[in-house]
């Protein structure tokens, strides 16, 4: 008999959709030029692409399910790969702890001191996905009053919405959403995908990060919290997440047709650049804590725990707490050939929550949330027409390092960034993937 949460995952796969349609006019509005517009999607078989892990001269790591299909990939005399190597690193670094006890322990009181006499202690971003609903559960149980963020960008899953409502209320927290320009969001993200780098999702990473920092700053907080774990995550290698603001601001200048809005520290908008970070860091003197990475966690566990707890529904698959990854994950795998499922599933398999050979057959299957209908409603929401999707998909792929950014002068200081990580101004796996492991 299936377990709880795999029946879940399977009703939430079947309903999704008619849920989605129902909920259409939420993430079409405004409404778009193209609104009404059918666009029809190219198809991995005209684009003569094959899934990036079927290939028969692959590689594939003895330990884990990384392949020779992932950028920076290197494998030892025994067939192990370095991001197994990387794992076994992280898990010497964040030793697993009983709550209450360890670097976990703590760093909750430190937190705890921090905030007396302040509404909140912390600040935490909130999805509405497993990750970052039961990192507030936890925060909750440890006794701390976290400030829930929630930055909404315009593709939000109303699945995953609901389990947020629900979750503050639940747990008597206040929910707080910052809501991006969507002129700007929207040009950003058209923006990356004429730049042509698998990283085209990096502008909403880095307005989550700004709006966190934001919101701590206008609180007078010093702690924001993040809901992950490298156990079940991974580390997504380099070449195809590059997060850096003066990344996103190149590839906004020669692609982009609307106006950023300049820097405040309690609006930045999307600038999270050297300076701006710097301040948050140094002037505002805010940290990073992962609690995930100091304590065991387990999926199939999480989730009975939520859904008994918060009523939590299963969004349909891991990351779709954001639409935009459908259409994400479909320009990934026929465009550039990347699966980033694999990553997650190697974690998975390190940390013996899902068998090596079934992590290798699900690589080798076209991911669940690659829907037509919903990836035809991102374009939509886009304003994209048909010929200019096929354009971008017809676009050589690129990476970062054909764009001017910052990275070679943070290695040349790596130093600095290596004494953040210790200061945990930024978590240690950040400094390990743009420096050891690149």
């Amino acid at each position: 008999m299936p377990h709880l949460p795999q029946v879940i995952r399977i009703l939430s796969r079947k309903t999704f959709l008619d849920r989605f349609a129902q909920n259409e006019e939420n993430i079409l509005s405004p409404a778009s030029p193209s609104a009404g517009r059918k666009v029809e999607l190219p198809t991995a078989g005209n684009l003569g692409k094959e899934l990036p892990s079927a290939g028969a001269n692959v590689q594939t790591c003895t330990r884990c399910c990384i392949n020779s299909t992932v950028a920076g990939v290197k494998f030892d005399a025994r067939g192990e790969c370095n991001f197994c190597t990387m794992h076994d690193e992280l898990e010497r670094a964040y030793p697993i702890d009983e709550p209450g006890t360890g670097a976990f322990g703590a760093a909750i009181e430190k937190i705890k001191a921090d905030g007396r006499g302040k509404k909140y202690d912390c600040v935490l971003g909130v999805s509405g996905g497993r990750d970052s609903s039961y990192t507030l559960w936890l925060l909750k149980q440890q006794g701390l009053r976290p400030l829930a963020v929630h930055f909404n960008d315009g593709f939000g899953n109303p699945v995953a919405g609901k389990n947020m409502t629900r979750a503050a209320q639940a747990l008597k927290v206040d929910l707080r959403t910052i809501t991006s320009d969507w002129r700007e969001s929207k040009d950003l993200r058209i923006a990356f995908l004429r730049a042509s780098t698998p990283d085209f999702g990096m502008p909403t990473d880095l307005g989550i990060a700004a709006a966190l920092y934001a919101v701590a700053t206008k609180e007078n907080l010093h702690y924001v919290v993040i809901g992950q774990s490298f156990r079940t995550e991974g580390i997504c290698p380099l070449e195809w997440l590059y997060f850096e603001g003066k990344y996103l601001k190149e590839v906004h200048r020669r692609f982009g047709k609307v106006p950023l809005r300049p820097w405040k520290p309690e609006d930045p908008g999307f600038n999270l650049g050297i300076p701006e970070f710097c301040y948050y860091a140094f002037i505002r003197r805010i940290k990073t804590f992962l609690p995930l990475y100091h304590l065991r966690y387990v999926r199939d566990e999480v989730d009975d725990l939520l859904i008994r707890e918060l009523g939590w529904v299963y969004p349909g698959a891991h990351y779709y707490d954001d639409l935009y990854q459908s259409l994400m994950t479909y320009i990934l795998r026929v465009k550039f050939g990347i699966d980033r499922r694999i990553f997650n599933y190697a974690a998975l398999v390190r940390s013996g929550q899902m068998n090596r050979e079934e992590a290798i057959g699900r690589v080798r299957e076209v991911y669940v949330i690659e829907d037509p209908k919903v990836i035809q409603l991102c374009i939509k929401r886009l304003g994209l027409t048909q010929e200019e999707f096929n354009e971008i998909i017809a676009l050589p792929p690129k990476t970062f390092h054909d764009y001017p950014t910052n990275y070679a002068w943070l290695r040349r200081f790596k130093f600095v960034v290596r004494m953040m990580a210790n200061l945990q101004i930024v978590p240690k796996s950040t400094y390990m993937k743009y420096f050891d492991f690149c």
